[in-house]
């Protein structure tokens, strides 16, 4: 980008750099705190920046049209109507993620779903692709421009908002490869080789990585296109009201620790969310001195993004060795002492293997139920980010430990330490 910016600015026929300089020191201002952001809040932070590079495409489109209108090519017609469609979509279904990712109060954090929805969406996309065919055979209508820009906008809101949380990260590819095909689109239209390409490798990797994502969580592509899971079953919260669970205090968790000879660990969001990887290293090397064979069990989408537990874990020097992927660690389980699971919701919910009504049925996940005891450190029984409840806290082996990742964590290495750490 600095090359970019550099080498435009360069460009003869530059007049007045004035709001140029104005504009690339707000821009800064806006870009830095931006970037200061906790690992926990990079999904987030990613779709922003979709949404500031897909604003910046729909603006730049829009400038195009009414300073060539009605003068403008058919086959330039065609990719700026391309360019504004995926832009405009691409802006608001980008805020509409990060929002939801950022769990803010006025923005739905579960889906919102009618009946006929995906025709609906449907429908309106198609009113904005026959405005941009209008306009190809027509380009001098502004207003049937800004209707085709309007319709975009409300179509990114439209897509975004009956996606559940389990989905989230997959949607976030999925706005990539929406922004680097509308950049693409751009490149044809301002003549720009290099947007053309850039565009269309950012677009193409997005795809990839979604589908990817996809057949790791056991998901079809077009199902999480058009949304709608993580809706709450009202039979199964009902059930859980009436279900009681069994708490442990620091004290009889490290004594069940301290006697178990395998021990696997789950990490999720809530010890990302807690900065709680220092802790367990801790509480790692404490009961590999007591002879305790320790393993950390890593599902492909725990926490907000791919990798996510891998980058914490590896941040607290925990040895890389003894971090084992799904399918290794769900073989171990049925012959493990303990599992303990610190902060992860969703991929630990065995309703996923079971209840065909569940949101989550058919997405893979750590068979930690299978353990002879199952440890879950947990803040509140409130639901993960898919927002459906999880029977796991429910079952007979299942100790619930009710607090802060990070302090829980601690006050269990204290014990095992003798009370002297």
């Amino acid at each position: 980008m600095l090359l970019a910016v550099g080498g435009t600015l360069f460009e003869k026929g530059i007049i007045d750099l004035q709001w140029v300089i104005v504009a690339l020191a707000i821009g800064a201002a806006i870009g830095i705190p931006l970037g200061l952001v906790q690992m926990t809040a990079v999904p987030q932070r990613t779709a922003v920046s979709h949404a500031f590079g897909a604003a910046c495409v729909t603006l730049v489109g829009t400038a195009e049209f009414f300073l060539r209108s009605p003068n403008v090519p058919k086959f330039t017609m065609s990719v700026l109507s391309l360019e504004v469609i995926l832009g405009g979509l691409t802006f608001t279904g980008s805020l509409i993620a990060a929002g939801k990712l950022q769990e803010l109060k006025f923005i739905p954090q579960r889906p919102v779903t009618y009946r006929g929805q995906n025709i609906v969406n449907l429908t309106i996309l198609a009113a904005a692709v026959v405005m941009g065919v209008l306009l190809v055979l027509n380009p001098g209508q502004p207003i049937l421009f800004l209707s085709m820009v309007g319709i975009a906008l409300v179509v990114g809101v439209m897509l975004i908002i009956p996606i559940g949380g389990a989905d989230m990260p997959t949607v976030i590819s999925l706005l990539n490869s929406y922004a680097g095909l509308s950049a693409a689109a751009m490149g044809f239209v301002l003549n720009s080789k290099l947007l053309i390409v850039a565009g269309a490798l950012d677009g193409s990797s997005g795809f990839i990585l979604s589908v990817i994502m996809c057949k790791a969580m056991n998901r079809s592509f077009t199902n999480v296109l058009f949304g709608a899971f993580g809706q709450v079953q009202a039979a199964a919260a009902g059930a859980a009201e009436a279900a009681t669970v069994r708490s442990a205090s620091p004290e009889e968790a490290a004594g069940i620790l301290a006697a178990a000879s395998k021990v696997v660990i789950v990490p999720g969001y809530g010890m990302a969310v807690a900065q709680a990887q220092h802790k367990v290293r801790e509480l790692y090397d404490i009961l590999t001195k007591k002879g305790v064979e320790v393993t950390f069990g890593i599902h492909p989408v725990a926490g907000r993004m791919p990798g996510h537990m891998n980058v914490l874990l590896a941040e607290a020097d925990i040895p890389y060795d003894r971090l084992h992927e799904m399918e290794d660690v769900n073989s171990d389980l049925p012959q493990t002492d303990v599992a303990l699971v610190i902060g992860a919701n969703d991929v630990t919910n065995p309703a996923a293997r079971s209840d065909t009504s569940s949101p989550i049925y058919g997405m893979p996940i750590l068979d930690v139920d299978k353990a002879r005891t199952v440890m879950v450190i947990k803040r509140s029984m409130n639901p993960g980010f898919a927002g459906i409840d999880n029977p796991l806290y429910y079952l007979d082996h299942t100790l619930m430990l009710f607090g802060d990742a990070k302090g829980f964590v601690s006050d269990i290495v204290r014990e095992l330490s003798g009370g002297h750490h």
